[in-house]
């Protein structure tokens, strides 16, 4: 039987390379800045007891890059899976049921504007609320009762609370 999850950890993928002609966007990287801020952030936020077991990803190059520096910098390196309902548009009921079907307690998210704030909306029971998610900012939820369920936003944190070499 699937453990509830009790935390969701939402992320928005950090900075990636601006749109260029001839690049086609699912192949935008993260500039190494964004990496840089994004892998700090992490290890802060690790530090004051942020723990993920498991990580779910968009399939674009910038959101999985961002969930594999998410899982390099949590203790016990999460598995990362590759989630197409993370893909821009997100489908909520598809990840609450993947999320659902994992023996996971504590999960990441990993997707892109403006989904990815829809979906903290809807983690916390009100699709109807803005919640502007920064590049590399990361939103804990709390799930009292599992994946689906309205849950409480414990806290949301953006890259802006490190700082640049």
């Amino acid at each position: 039987m699937a453990t509830l999850t009790t935390r969701l950890y939402l992320v928005r993928h950090a900075v990636a390379e601006e749109p260029a002609a001839g690049v086609a966007d699912e192949a935008r990287r993260l500039t190494k800045r964004g990496r840089k801020r994004f892998a700090r952030l992490v290890r802060q936020l690790t530090g004051a007891g942020m723990d993920i077991d498991l990580v779910a990803t968009s399939p674009l190059i910038r959101a999985r890059q961002t969930a594999e520096i998410l899982a390099a910098n949590m203790p016990g390196a999460p598995r990362v899976d590759v989630v197409d309902a993370l893909a821009p548009s997100a489908d909520w009921q598809a990840l609450v049921e993947w999320t659902v079907q994992q023996d996971a307690a504590c999960v990441a998210w990993v997707g892109h504007a403006p989904c990815i704030g829809r979906l903290v909306s809807l983690a916390i029971g009100d699709g109807t609320a803005a919640v502007r998610m920064h590049k590399g900012a990361i939103a804990c939820v709390r799930l009292d009762d599992g994946p689906g369920l309205a849950g409480e936003l414990d806290w949301l944190a953006t890259t802006d609370l490190v700082d640049d070499d």
